[in-house]
């Protein structure tokens, strides 16, 4: 079970603040912000109204009807001025507001947030109040709602986002996997808390997958383009975009050739993309040695979306005449190891910045990245404040990490022209012998297997 602690606390945090606050606090689909919210208002006065996405006046009738129900009281004015003047705690406690997907009355109704500036600034509620605004879409949010509300956006004192949740929340919620099931998993489905917790941790990655993603009565069957259409339209032209790009072409020009759309028709179409956290442009990490580093690509960023789209799109007139079981044997066992080990990088990445964290590095990392050469990459690199680095390669799918891995490493590192405190090779397999003689004697090169991580 994925819980949002550090959420949580912060909500705890601003509640138990003098004054009234107003909070944003919003995710995507999945991000399970509701439970966030019934964790948080256990043992506190709140009043709780969802928007109906519905006409301005559907939406103000069914609020002053709950108010109304809720209160056992008769509004003399069809307002929400009035509504919030008559919502209560019952006591000195402060009372907490709580609208949910405030988007479909914010698009609509300025009058709605008007009124809720006024309750917030103590003109309509006498007693201390915290008003939470939630809603699920992260395209709006980011790209529209400012425009939408203008300057009284400022009025707003925090902006929560819920992201997903990283590899560590995964371990703590499969403690019967080890930590190769906990990355598969973390690989296959991200870290969308919704997701997570339909994972059952005592059945096998391959149970997991048939049941939940493969079978057309599997809770994750075709989630991906629902997702997708939660909020995007024009579905045809982002699935053969998305499509193009599970094929391996990260490139605009590729992307072009590919799909035939032309390169400003494309780049409108990732930065929708982008905006809904569907995917994004990898950017080299800045080095010195830029003149030898490509200029960036694309990737699908959503796990599950990357997943369906790379093994199941190209194959799905075969889910209804095969088993979930034949499936996944024909079409995604062979090659799921090497999908893998793009999000073995992630992890390992993630354990970087842990161990900075609690000052366990050589330097304090304030940024990292992964350096794209045009002839080699470096997995992870990490920089301080002073531009001192770290660098990590990592290997998931091979027998052995080879010493030639570290000599592969050691030219792009010459090629990015970039020197580092320490060196990190990460395994989930054995490393070469003349690799664990070399860090025997070089206390500059660590190998990180998966007992460690």
């Amino acid at each position: 079970m994925v819980i949002r602690s550090k959420e949580l606390k912060e909500l705890e945090n601003i509640y138990m603040e003098n004054g009234n606050q107003l909070v944003l606090m919003y995710g995507a689909k999945g991000c399970q912000k509701e439970q966030l919210l019934q964790l948080f208002l256990r043992e506190k006065k709140f009043f709780y109204f969802r928007c109906p996405n519905s006409s301005v006046e559907e939406q103000k009738r069914e609020l002053i009807r709950q108010v109304q129900d809720e209160y056992a009281i008769n509004l003399s004015e069809n307002s929400y001025d009035e509504c919030f003047k008559r919502i209560k705690s019952g006591d000195s406690s402060k009372l907490v507001l709580i609208i949910d997907e405030f988007q479909n009355i914010a698009k609509k109704d300025m009058e709605f947030y008007e009124s809720i500036i006024r309750l917030k600034e103590h003109k309509l509620y006498p007693g201390s109040i915290m008003i939470i605004l939630c809603n699920s879409s992260l395209s709006w949010t980011d790209r529209e709602m400012d425009e939408v509300i203008g300057d009284k956006v400022n009025k707003i004192d925090t902006k929560l986002r819920l992201e997903d949740v990283g590899f560590i929340d995964v371990v703590r919620a499969f403690p019967n996997y080890n930590v190769s099931q906990c990355i598969q998993t973390y690989g296959i489905i991200g870290g969308v808390p919704e997701y997570l917790n339909r994972w059952n941790g005592k059945k096998s990655i391959k149970e997991n997958i048939c049941h939940n993603i493969l079978s057309p009565n599997g809770y994750l069957f075709n989630e991906a383009e629902n997702y997708i259409a939660s909020e995007l339209r024009e579905l045809s032209v982002y699935e053969t975009i998305l499509s193009s790009l599970a094929r391996g072409n990260e490139k605009l020009n590729d992307l072009f050739i590919d799909t035939g759309y032309s390169r400003a028709k494309i780049s409108v179409y990732m930065k929708n993309l982008a905006a809904f956290d569907v995917a994004d442009k990898v950017v080299s990490f800045q080095t010195g040695g830029w003149d030898n580093a490509k200029k960036g690509i694309y990737r699908i960023k959503h796990n599950l979306v990357n997943f369906w789209f790379t093994f199941v799109y190209p194959n799905q007139s075969k889910l209804f005449t095969m088993t979930p079981e034949e499936f996944y044997d024909k079409y995604i066992s062979d090659d799921l190891q090497e999908y893998l080990q793009r999000y073995f990088v992630e992890v390992c990445q993630e354990y970087l910045e842990l161990l900075s964290g609690i000052n366990k590095l050589p330097i304090k990392l304030t940024k990292t990245g992964i350096w794209l050469g045009k002839q080699g990459t470096i997995d992870i690199v990490g920089q301080d404040d002073i531009r001192e680095n770290v660098v990590g390669i990592c290997n998931w799918k091979d027998a052995k990490m080879s010493y030639e891995s570290y000599e592969n490493l050691l030219e792009s590192m010459k090629q990015a022209r970039i020197k580092a405190k320490n060196i990190y090779m990460f395994s989930a397999t054995e490393f070469d012998e003349k690799l664990v003689a070399l860090a025997e004697t070089d206390s500059k090169l660590l190998l990180i297997d998966m007992k460690e991580l």
